[in-house]
Order: structure tokens, then C-alpha cells, then sequence
């Protein structure tokens, strides 16, 4: 009896134990489909950054050499030093244009006092002519040696000057405020009008010139832009940057100063040149860089980079079609070179709805939209 109740107790603690494990079951949840991001496309404005390969020049880039032949006897300045017009940059020896100046000086005496007498003998036979002294032929004789010592005293007036001129030439100052470049001589070294002291550059502004395609030029065509109107569509143009190659970007912007009429046909590009301000001296010539350009383009399609799917050399994006399927479309692609949107400039249409975030994931007839599921309020 006792053992038959022990059953009947463990049959239903057994009992009671299955009714709470199945109480406290969970149903698994279902998998829920996920719509992918997508965007309708749109036209809209942006501005590009066009960037050129540039060199600086300075607005003044004089070249030195010397006008007289002679050896070099000192050079005044240093490489990279600041200068300013009329500063003294080398001395050539100068002793043979002394002495040369000094016999011209000593002819122009010679010749002033050669004068004097022709004057004086000039005068008496006037003097004398008019009391009918002397003939007419003495006169005109005496008239012409003076004219010609007249003469004299002129060439000898002008050999003095040219000396003067060729001692000058001794001592070579800059002709323009800069930066002096590099000095290939020294001291001692015998130079002529062939030889090349250095460079002095102007640096107060610099000038960088680019190439840009002929599309400037259809621009202007497009704007009406006339041939005396040229100044004022330059003036129009934006700021321009320079970035130098370490990636420094120059602090003080540009403007376009010039824009060449002839387009070169070997390149099809114009020269265009464009001056920056240099009041720190912080640019000199030579310097490499990049003259970044922002141009505004109207009316084009702009897509996230991310959106583009490139598989070798094709670029697509997945346009969501009716049934909310996608499918591979190939485009042709513009770098709007802020390094997160492409332009699009074949492929697409105003209103195609494309996917966006996790395009790479998408394979061709895959669904990628999906309803929202109701959600149904318990009671």
C-alpha cells in the first residue's frame, strides 16, 4: 500500500514537471527580409575641383650676365638672398675701363682745344672778310675746319660717355627686387657677355602657368563672350589653390591673369596663367605643384561612391525595377574629386531608383525592397 502511494506521488511530480518545462517553452523567431537602401536619381548643381600641374615663376625672372668681358673680381651676394632693384651683385675689374675712360677724357680735351683755335681762326677771317681782307675761299675754308673740330668734340664727347657706360657695366646690380638663385661662378673667374651669373627672381607674385582644355574656350562661345569682353570673363573665374607637393596647401589664393588665344594642336590645351600673391616670400621659382580650380556643373546626376559596383574595367549600379527585383545596369562614371560621389554621365535616368548602401551584396534578379510587416497589437 505504502509503495503504491510512493508511485502514484512521483507519477504526478513526473506529470507536473513535463505541464511546466512545455509552460515555459519559446517559439523561434522567423526571418524578417531587410529592404536595402536605395535613392531615386536626381539632377542637380555641384562644383568640381579640376586640378593642373603648375610651376611657379616669378613675376620678374631676370637673368644675369655681364655686358663687359673680365674677371670677376667679387661677388656681393649669396644664394636665396633677398634683394632690392639697384642692389650691387658682382663687381668685374674695372681697371682697363678706367684707363680707357681716362684717354677718352684726355682726347676730349684734345679735341675742345682744337675746337678753340678753329673757332678763334674762324672768327679773324670774318672779320677780316668783311673789311675785304681776305677772299671768300679763306673764310669758307676756316668755317669748315671749325664745323669739323665741332665734330671732333662730339666723338670724343661720346667715347668719354661709352667709357663711362662700360665702367659701369663693372659693377652689376639687380634690376628688379627678388631672391637671388644660383650662383654657378666664383671669385676669380673670367666672365663674358655669354655667362650666366645668376637669376634673380621677383618674387613680390608669382605666376603659375597651366594647361586647361579648350572647354573654357566652348564656354565662352556658349556665354557670348566677345573678343573685347575676354578681361572681364577672366575676372569672373573662381580662386584658384596651390598645393604644393608634400600636400601643403599655399594660404594666400590666385586669380587667373591671363588666358593665351591660341590653342596648342599638339596638346589641344590653352595656356592659362595664373598669379598668386608671394608677401611672406614663402614661394619661389621652380617650385612643383598643383593649381586646384572649382568649376560649377549644372544639371548632372550625382550618386554616392558606394553606390558604383566595379567589376574589372566596368562600372554598374543596380536599378530597382518595378517588381523591387534589381537588375545590373553598366554607366559611364565623372570623379567629382571629393572622394565620395560620382558624376554619372551615361546609363542612368532622372527618376531610376538605384541601390545605395550594400550595392556589392546585390546579385542580378535579387530582391531588394520589401513591405513592412503589420504589426498587430495583442489583447
Amino acid at each position: 500500500m505504502i509503495k503504491t502511494r510512493k508511485l502514484s506521488i512521483w507519477v504526478v511530480a513526473i506529470a507536473a514537471m513535463t505541464v511546466g518545462l512545455t509552460s515555459c517553452s519559446y517559439d523561434e523567431p522567423k526571418p524578417k527580409n531587410s529592404s536595402f537602401e536605395t535613392m531615386t536619381v536626381k539632377k542637380s548643381d555641384i562644383e568640381l575641383p579640376y586640378k593642373f600641374s603648375a610651376r611657379m615663376k616669378g613675376s620678374n625672372d631676370v637673368t644675369i650676365t655681364p655686358q663687359v668681358s673680365g674677371q670677376l673680381m667679387k661677388i656681393c651676394v649669396t644664394e636665396g638672398q633677398l634683394v632690392k632693384k639697384g642692389q650691387t651683385l658682382f663687381v668685374i675689374d674695372s681697371r682697363n675701363a678706367k684707363l680707357e675712360l681716362e684717354a677718352a677724357q684726355a682726347n676730349l680735351q684734345a679735341a675742345l682745344a682744337q675746337e678753340n683755335s678753329a673757332k678763334l681762326e674762324y672768327e679773324s677771317n670774318k672779320n677780316l672778310f668783311e673789311k675785304k681782307i681776305v677772299s671768300s675761299y679763306m673764310l669758307n675754308n676756316s668755317q669748315n675746319q671749325y664745323k669739323q673740330a665741332q665734330a671732333a668734340v662730339a666723338q670724343a664727347r661720346a667715347a668719354v660717355n661709352r667709357c663711362k657706360v662700360e665702367l659701369g657695366f663693372c659693377t652689376i646690380t639687380a634690376p628688379v627686387s627678388g631672391v637671388i638663385g644660383g650662383i654657378p661662378v666664383r671669385t676669380g673667374d673670367q666672365v663674358s657677355p655669354l655667362t650666366e651669373l645668376t637669376m634673380v627672381s621677383g618674387n613680390t607674385a608669382m605666376y603659375a602657368e597651366i594647361s586647361v582644355t579648350e572647354s573654357i574656350i566652348e564656354d565662352m562661345v556658349k556665354e557670348g563672350v566677345k573678343a573685347s569682353e575676354v578681361e572681364k570673363y577672366i575676372a569672373k573665374l573662381p580662386e584658384a589653390t596651390f598645393v604644393m607637393k608634400n600636400g601643403t596647401e599655399y594660404p594666400h589664393k590666385g586669380r587667373v591673369v591671363s588666358l593665351t588665344g591660341v590653342v596648342n594642336d599638339a596638346t589641344g590645351s590653352l595656356t592659362v596663367k595664373v598669379a598668386f600673391p608671394n608677401p611672406d616670400g614663402h614661394l619661389y621659382s621652380g617650385i612643383q605643384g598643383t593649381v586646384v580650380m572649382s568649376f560649377a556643373e549644372k544639371g548632372v546626376m550625382v550618386v554616392p561612391q558606394f553606390a558604383v559596383v566595379r567589376l574589372q574595367d566596368k562600372s554598374q549600379v543596380y536599378k530597382v525595377k518595378a517588381d523591387s527585383t534589381a537588375t545590373a545596369v553598366d554607366v559611364t562614371t565623372q570623379d567629382t574629386g571629393n572622394g565620395k560621389d560620382f558624376i554619372i554621365t551615361s546609363g542612368l535616368s532622372e527618376g531610376d531608383q538605384i541601390v545605395t548602401t550594400g550595392a556589392n551584396n546585390v546579385t542580378e534578379g535579387m530582391k531588394v525592397l520589401f513591405p513592412a510587416e503589420e504589426v498587430k497589437s495583442e489583447k
